[in-house]
């Protein structure tokens, strides 16, 4: 298991499970809405409820972060809202760079989620002459040629591969030659990266395809009880 090396307030590090780092913007999201309704404080029976996992799990997970709760009083859902979007980088606004403007990419770049996350969609970048040149969503798409002076212009971090699977490993070697140092990859296929640099995956299709097991399994059982 991988540790995510974040900063106590005295500068040292704090290593957090990658596990838990995946489910820290559930809890934000959880809390995001809690502030919604009003609610100052909840319990972790609330907040686990909310975010869909165990509270023994939850109280483990923020345990990581320090300890932001009160007994018998439970947390304070603003402070803790805002102790989780800074560890996890929220505070500030993450320029993203989209490599690839087909169906996916041209969605991906509309996707209004983005921007209440602290995420904003500086550039797309594409090798097809016909889509360089053209406007996306506000954005005028730049070619895959000056993806590095583009990264540089703006400072951008973070890319998101949106091309077809054969296309993936090359987009992800310019990206990395550009100065990206982590990486979406909605591809249909894995990528090999040197050491610093973070991918996570996306395949939509394979997700998909635990959903049709599960629901064969589902069919297979009501078969079984009628029979």
């Amino acid at each position: 298991m991988t540790l995510l090396r974040t900063p106590h307030a005295d500068g040292t590090a704090r290593g957090i499970p990658d596990a838990t780092v995946a489910r820290l913007p559930l809890y934000l999201r959880a809390l995001n809405a809690l502030t919604e309704q009003g609610v100052g404080t909840c319990s972790s029976n609330d907040l686990a409820e909310s975010a869909g996992v165990n509270p023994a799990k939850l109280r483990k997970d923020l345990s990581h972060l320090g300890s932001y709760g009160t007994r018998g009083v439970g947390y304070d859902v603003e402070y803790l809202r805002y102790q989780i979007a800074r560890e996890i980088g929220q505070t500030q606004d993450w320029d993203v760079v989209i490599v690839g403007v087909g169906n996916l990419g041209s969605a991906l770049s509309a996707y209004q989620g983005f921007s209440t996350r602290g995420i904003r969609v500086a550039a797309l970048v594409d090798s097809d002459p016909q889509r360089i040149g053209t406007t996306i969503s506000g954005i005028t798409v730049s070619s895959l040629d000056d993806l590095a002076a583009v990264v540089r212009e703006r400072a951008i971090s973070i890319g998101i591969i949106a091309t077809p699977g054969e296309a993936a490993q090359h987009v992800a070697d310019h990206l990395v030659a550009a100065g990206i140092t982590s990486i979406l990859n909605f591809a249909p296929a894995l990528v090999q990266v040197p050491d610093g640099v973070d991918v996570r995956k996306v395949d939509l299709s394979i997700e998909l395809q635990i959903l049709a097991y599960h629901e064969q399994r589902k069919a297979g059982a009501q078969t079984r009880g009628t029979a």
